[in-house]
């Protein structure tokens, strides 16, 4: 792996990303089945899937070739998934073995399981039933050895690898058959199940000479604002970590004194945040097509499957769909963890622009192989992460109405707006208990018992 000072040699050559997220002013168990998931009408409410927005619409009916009802019942379909797959996972537990959406309005939710007795628990939820052989949690260890393996040698021919749920098996990309055999059996994993892709992409970051509207870092690199986030009293916006280091200084897309980079990941992470100064105010919108702006509601982590949008100087607001998450990538730079995988197009000068579901929060641009007119993949950082790791809170149209920051002082198990939860993890909220279905922040109108397509009683 190349070493943080190395990495960030490349930095001038950043661009702008163009995803408007800050604006100056002035400026130009058991097998029992669980219980019922919540109505559609209850979980397309509360995540806002019920009214998308009108931008994301059209980018998704253009290139996704959905119409516009498709486009409309795809994302409620996605919505209402997303809280039936966290009933199952956390009934399946170790059983488990993933979840992601198919068809053309995602009305098919597959979970998988490594027991056979567990399909009519599944199919009381209204999904399909994949018997398979092992589990999420098997599959993310032996993931876990190609991550251990990469920190030790480098992997210029093997790029990527990831946990691909639909084949059950851990998937290496590489250049050469070779290439993939090697870097498995470095990993200790000669003899088990790991499937190879050949292919010649190789990501990288990406960058560029020149952008559209930015912020700029230490006067000569240039990147773009991801999603705007607030720290205590401190607003400012969430980045690629490969945009700048701690205590870099930023002017903005006016060349007006911006912010410093209060902290940044990368490799390891490709996660940044700037904190900005009193002439700049954040907001919960990013830009989308032809100047207009998507808001955002949170930061409910999507299925495999699953469409998202994402907006960039370079090539404007663009869909596709979620491929694999939990994916590593090995740039020139570095191994980056964690990436989600998509089918959305990117080209240099894309990086570090905001990806969204619907009007939820998914994770910012970090790099990708291809380009938009041939089609290609690109990889974002998921922003829940960035949310715990730094501390932040998201900037949302409910946080705009007084989400508080992240509550360090509360008790470990009471519920919290501005704390982010996964799948399982359990709270207290007023006298009751209840568990959490999807991956998110919690927002201040989003209290368990109001929001039965995040939490669950039990």
């Amino acid at each position: 792996m190349v070493g943080r000072h190395a990495a960030r040699s490349r930095r001038a050559a950043l661009t702008a990303l163009g995803a408007l997220a800050l604006t100056a002013l002035p400026a130009a168990a058991s097998a029992a089945p669980p219980p019922a998931p919540a109505p559609q009408s209850a979980a397309a409410r509360t995540l806002d899937a019920g009214r998308p927005p009108a931008q994301v619409l059209r980018a998704m009916e253009r290139d996704l070739k959905l119409t516009p009802e498709q486009a409309s019942a795809r994302l409620v379909n996605e919505t209402e998934a997303g809280t039936r797959a966290g009933m199952l996972r956390n009934t399946l537990g170790d059983r488990f073995a993933g979840a992601w959406v198919s068809g053309a309005t995602s009305a098919e939710l597959t979970v998988a399981t490594t027991d056979a007795a567990d399909t009519a628990t599944i199919e009381a939820q209204g999904a399909r039933a994949a018997v398979v052989e092992k589990g999420l949690a098997e599959l993310r260890a032996v993931k876990e050895k190609l991550d251990a393996a990469a920190v030790r040698t480098q992997t210029p021919e093997t790029p990527v690898w990831y946990v691909d749920v639909k084949a059950n098996r851990v998937m290496v990309q590489a250049t050469g058959e070779s290439a993939a055999a090697a870097f498995v059996a470095a990993a200790g994993l000669e003899g088990q199940d790991v499937g190879v892709r050949v292919s010649p992409d190789r990501p990288r970051v990406l960058e560029d000479l020149v952008g559209g509207d930015a912020y700029y870092i230490d006067g000569q690199a240039r990147c773009s604002i991801g999603f705007s986030v607030t720290k205590n009293d401190q607003q400012g916006f969430a980045t690629a970590g490969h945009c700048g280091d701690p205590g870099a200084t930023t002017t903005g897309f006016n060349q007006a004194d911006q912010g410093t980079f209060q902290a940044s990941t990368f490799p390891g992470k490709d996660m940044a945040w700037v904190g900005v100064n009193a002439d700049w105010t954040a907001t919960p919108d990013v830009r989308a097509q032809d100047g207009e702006k998507v808001r955002v509601a949170g930061s409910v982590e999507t299925l495999v499957g699953a469409s998202v949008c994402r907006s960039g100087s370079t090539t404007g607001w663009h869909c596709g769909t979620v491929q694999q998450q939990d994916t590593s990538v090995s740039y020139p730079q570095g191994t980056v963890d964690g990436l989600t995988r998509t089918t959305v197009c990117a080209e240099p000068g894309d990086s570090g622009g905001p990806f969204v579901a619907g009007t939820q929060a998914q994770g910012t641009t970090s790099g990708g192989s291809g380009d938009c007119t041939n089609g290609g993949t690109t990889f974002y950082q998921p922003i829940n992460p960035a949310l715990s790791d730094f501390g932040l809170t998201l900037r949302t149209t409910s946080a705009s109405a007084g989400t508080p920051a992240p509550q360090d002082n509360a008790a470990a198990d009471a519920w919290a707006a501005g704390r982010v939860y996964e799948v399982g993890a359990t709270v207290s909220h007023a006298g009751l208990r209840y568990r959490c279905l999807q991956n998110h922040q919690a927002q201040g109108v989003w209290s368990p018992e109001s929001t039965p397509a995040l939490w669950q009683r039990v």
